[in-house]
């Protein structure tokens, strides 16, 4: 796929104390990539997976507060696995006692190259090989890394769809055979080190098209980060669900906007809701999810 390119954001949304009697204990931190900062499939920041989660966990009472500041759009395994051993890293890690990770899709996917066009996929084997012992290798670290920095936090690994549903048929069985094999690495070295793991590929399927409705972008609709956050309480706690109604008016933040927040909040387009503040930053380009 030819790498597009999208801004880095730093995103960080940050629940500090909520006006509400019974206050939760949960310290929600999301590390990763894109998905776990909400990019939309038309280069913008919204809510995510990682934001829904957040919220059902504020409606019940449980949630005492939450960052995504650790997300960025373009994150392979190793700049997650970086970015946790920063020091202002660990020290927003180490009160966490909830801690979800998005990572390792950077690292296959940016050996691949769609036409989406045409519909054509192409990647070379020896290379996802490569990238795929990578993600192994860093997954286990960046798990023993939070451990070591937050023991008292349950760490979730997420699992990836299939990125490319508007690929011809013909193309798609070996690139989910290398998709599958990221999810088999993904899961057994969370198992491994006493992390669990969210498999989400079954509720997308390999033509999930109104789930990722831009051919030229893997990234999913707000639907379908409802269909992630649902993938983590199914494992979390099976009773609680989001619920299509609970999902926020579209908001969606362009790069240019985020920038405009960020200097006028006066005049900013960032929405605020209750006991909830967004920041938003610009800094470098990075590509894919």
């Amino acid at each position: 796929m030819k790498k597009m390119l999208c801004a880095l954001i730093i995103l960080a949304v940050s629940f500090g104390t909520i006006t509400v009697e019974a206050q939760g204990s949960e310290v929600y931190i999301a590390l990763g990539d894109s998905l776990a900062a909400g990019q939309t499939p038309n280069r913008a920041i919204d809510t995510g997976y990682t934001d829904l989660i957040a919220q059902k966990l504020t409606r019940t009472g449980q949630l005492a507060y939450y960052s995504k500041a650790l997300a960025f759009p373009g994150y392979t395994t190793a700049d997650v696995l970086a970015r946790v051993q920063l020091d202002e890293s660990k020290q927003l890690l180490k009160n966490a006692t909830l801690v979800t990770i998005s990572a390792g899709a950077n690292d296959l996917l940016q050996t691949v190259q769609v036409d989406a066009t045409s519909g054509s996929i192409a990647y070379k084997q020896i290379t996802a090989d490569f990238a795929l012992n990578n993600v192994r290798k860093n997954i286990e670290q960046i798990i023993q890394e939070v451990q070591a920095i937050a023991p008292q936090a349950k760490i979730y690994v997420m699992g990836y769809y299939f990125a490319y549903p508007h690929v011809r048929a013909s193309q798609k069985e070996g690139l989910k055979k290398e998709l599958d094999r990221l999810q088999t690495i993904l899961k057994t070295q969370s198992v491994a080190n006493g992390a669990t793991y969210v498999s989400v590929e079954e509720s997308f399927g390999q033509g999930a098209t109104t789930l990722l409705p831009n051919p030229a972008d893997v990234h999913p609709t707000m639907e379908g980060y409802r269909v992630m956050a649902n993938a983590f309480f199914s494992q979390y706690n099976n009773r609680l669900v989001v619920t299509q109604n609970e999902l926020p008016a579209p908001n969606p933040l362009t790069f240019e906007q985020i920038l405009n927040a960020d200097k006028d909040q006066e005049k900013s387009p960032v929405s605020k809701s209750e006991g909830m503040v967004k920041y938003y930053s610009l800094t470098e380009m990075k590509p894919l999810i």
